[in-house]
């Protein structure tokens, strides 16, 4: 019978669960850590989980990240491990945006807090733009950010869904770098019920930086960044998608 990777980590590595906890929740004390040591001790632990999962990373495009902080990413969406294998491949911190409905997930709650994450409530537009603002204030003061334009993980593997164009508007109000990250079988460490090792690809690709897009419309810049994302998933899969 095959079993959830999830469940296998856990019974198999279970002497290590709690270390993995204190780990994550250690990094939650902000009066003790800098963000960047926050940062490294959640790396550690999603480099551990990774390994201990049996997960194969590629990452290539670490040398195309801005060189100064301030920045948003914005990859496709897969699901949760989307946010593990980011912190893996990055070694520069960023604080996460994610749907309100998940700030309670056990282990994801313990990252929100340990890197200063914020969840956005999609039924409350009012509350959406208090955190937007947030975020392009924190980005002009040098904190980065990583968003979802899908919204929601896409159903269909590497096919990407629709990218939204609020998801730039904080960006767009901090002139801030936006970059693109392309990620390819990100779905499969928690989708399927497989303990054999699976390999995921992530590729930073080329930031879009204010001159660039300045003068367009954040439904625009939302079309841009993702044809560059599904150029890249084109290009390394042969898996080809209508660009809608």
């Amino acid at each position: 019978m095959k079993i959830n990777r999830i469940v296998y980590l856990f019974t198999r590595r279970f002497y290590k669960v709690p270390w993995l906890f204190r780990q994550i929740i250690k990094a939650g004390n902000a009066e003790k850590y800098t963000i960047q040591e926050r940062y490294d001790k959640v790396k550690e632990v999603c480099n551990k989980v990774n390994i201990y999962g049996h997960v194969n990373i590629t990452c290539t495009g670490i040398e195309n990240l801005p060189t100064e902080n301030g920045f948003l990413f914005t990859p496709n969406h897969q699901g949760l491990f989307d946010v593990l294998l980011m912190i893996d491949t990055c070694h520069i911190p960023f604080s996460i945006v994610m749907r309100k409905d998940l700030e309670n997930l056990p282990l994801l709650k313990q990252v929100l807090k340990a890197l200063d994450g914020k969840t956005i409530d999609r039924e409350d537009p009012r509350q959406g733009m208090q955190i937007i603002n947030e975020m392009a204030q924190e980005m002009m003061k040098g904190r980065n950010y990583v968003i979802f334009p899908e919204g929601t993980r896409s159903r269909n593997g590497n096919i990407l869904g629709d990218f939204k164009g609020g998801t730039f508007k904080s960006a767009v109000k901090a002139k801030a770098p936006i970059v693109p990250v392309a990620l390819i079988d990100s779905f499969k460490p928690f989708d399927i019920k497989d303990t054999k090792s699976v390999d995921v690809q992530i590729h930073y690709l080329q930031p879009l930086y204010y001159e660039e897009y300045k003068d367009i419309k954040t439904v625009e810049i939302a079309q841009l960044v993702k044809s560059r994302i599904v150029d890249k998933i084109e290009k390394e899969t042969g898996i080809k998608q209508n660009q809608t």
